[in-house]
Order: C-alpha cells, then structure tokens, then sequence
C-alpha cells in the first residue's frame, strides 16, 4: 500500500463516561436518563425498570417491612447484576448510564473509584425536586403506576427524603 510521505495515521481512542442518575423517586431521573441516553447513545441501565419486569410491583401502602426487606435484596441483586453488564460495555468503549439513585456519597465515590478503575470517565447528573413537587410526582405515579415503575408509598419517601444525601459541588468535578 501506497502512502504519501506527509500523512500520518491518527487513531483516536474513545474513552468511555460512567454517567450516575443521582436523585430520590419522582425527580425526574429516569426522564433525563432517557435524554441522556439518546444524546450519548449510551446503555441505559434502570434499575427500577428491571425490577418490575422480573417481580413485578411489590410494595405498597400496606407492605410491612419483611415486603420492604424482600424488595431491597431484590434490588440490590439487580444493581449487582447491572453493575457488571455496566462494567463490560464500558470496557469495549461504550457510555452507560446508571439510572440507580444513588442517595449516598459513598455509593457515589465507590462507583467512580470503580469507573477509574477500568479507565472510564465519570459524571454525576442530579435531578434536584422539592419535596412538595416529589410527593406531588408519586401520588400521581402511584396512581398510574407507568411500565417500569413500581408504587411507592407516601411515608417511605418521605423516610428517603431524610436519609438522601445530595451530591456536593465537588463531585460534579471529573
């Protein structure tokens, strides 16, 4: 093959990004991952989404918490399981975008210690709601309950809303 002698070939290496949906249910998350995802054609990885398709929605106004504790290990063996599909498309060049939550910073510092550490980026995107527009969002989600969702009752959002921790200005740093 023939080349001129002034022509360099340039590769350009495509760094994966690790984008985190961090926010409470009902703050739009799930929305903007979706934007996102078209934006970035990245993988959309929503964990809610998964978990309704494989146990359907099982917690409501009346779950005690035995159903809470069944519901939470269900959820974070789908995390888990994500978390690793998430891995492998980040390492063949791919954004993912983990459409989790992500309530606490040290879940958010143990995810872009594990991005680091497969040489991917990381971004943080913080979908911020006041309470009274979130309780608003799941008394009408709840009343619909949309594919992919599952009902949340009034009172453990409003226990989630104590324990959340938002992002702090220095997370938004790459």
């Amino acid at each position: 093959m023939n080349r001129s002698p002034g022509i360099k070939r340039l590769w350009s290496i495509s760094v994966a990004t690790l984008h985190l949906m961090v926010g409470l249910p009902g703050s739009g998350k799930t929305t903007l991952a979706r934007k996102l995802e078209a934006e970035c054609s990245a993988l959309r990885l929503t964990v809610d989404e998964w978990h309704v398709r494989l146990f359907g929605s099982d917690v409501h106004d009346d779950s005690d918490e035995a159903d809470f504790s069944k519901h939470n290990a269900r959820h974070a063996a789908i995390e888990s399981l994500l978390w690793e599909a998430a891995a492998r498309v980040l390492v063949l060049g791919v954004d993912v975008i983990l459409d989790f939550g992500f309530w606490t910073r040290s879940e958010r510092d143990e995810l872009r210690a594990k991005a680091q550490d497969l040489g991917a980026g990381f971004k943080i995107h913080f979908a911020d709601a006041s309470e009274e527009l979130l309780l608003e969002r799941i008394k009408a989600r709840n009343a619909q309950l949309p594919p992919g969702t599952f009902h949340i009752p009034e009172i453990k959002l409003k226990e989630w809303m104590r324990s959340f921790e938002p992002p702090s200005p220095d997370e938004f740093i790459a």
